[in-house]
């Protein structure tokens, strides 16, 4: 964490959002509850055990796919990678 709040905001969308009375700007620690990281451990762990038993990816994001999708791998097996 760093205070910045004596620093000029160079970010023109920011400032316009900052200028605005019905915004409220709060830094991102929502993932840092218990809950949370529970469920990206979770999420994490079911991305591993699926890669290496070669079952779908839930969660893949496939690039290959959206540069050249007459290849798509994702859509024949289920994963790209």
């Amino acid at each position: 964490y760093e205070d910045n709040s004596n620093q000029i905001i160079l970010d023109e969308v920011l400032s316009r959002f900052v200028s605005l009375p019905n915004v409220l700007i709060t830094s991102h620690q929502a993932f840092l509850t218990k809950e949370a990281l529970e469920n990206i451990a979770e999420a994490t762990l079911k991305n591993v055990d699926a890669y290496f038993s070669g079952k779908e990816l839930e969660n893949e994001v496939c690039y290959h796919c959206l540069e050249n999708p007459k290849e798509c791998r994702h859509v024949k097996t289920g994963r790209c990678f």
